[in-house]
């Protein structure tokens, strides 16, 4: 490696010295806070702040009231459920009353049936 040469601390310190100058001189080239531009930048930023604050703030109600309406239809499913449970279980407790009695019919209709028989083999 030809040409490498190896700093040396004073190379080092003026090295620091020259960037401590740059970033100073970056600082003091910074706009005042009086200035046209960094005003309007600021209202800019306000501005936009101040939407996002309203965008959220919408997007809150909106989830209130889809939660709400959620909620209601729900309750409505639910009560409609239940309704929809005791007219079935009425229905069947109708039908197995039906069909117990039908089942009672025939039974009856059978002995019936059998008693005259016999009645008339015996004469």
């Amino acid at each position: 490696m030809r040409g490498f040469k190896e700093k040396t601390f004073k190379d080092r310190l003026s090295e620091a010295q020259t960037a401590r100058q740059a970033l100073l001189e970056r600082f003091r080239s910074r706009p005042a806070e009086d200035d046209p531009d960094v005003l309007r930048r600021r209202r800019e930023r306000e501005e936009i702040a101040r939407a996002r604050e309203v965008r959220e703030e919408e997007r809150k109600i909106r989830k209130e009231a889809e939660a709400k309406l959620r909620a209601e239809q729900e309750a409505i499913e639910k009560a409609e459920r239940e309704a929809r449970e005791k007219r079935e279980a009425i229905e069947r407790v109708i039908r197995e009353a039906a069909d117990a009695a039908e089942r009672k019919k025939q039974r009856d209709a059978k002995y019936a049936a059998r008693k005259a028989r016999q009645a008339g083999g015996k004469r």
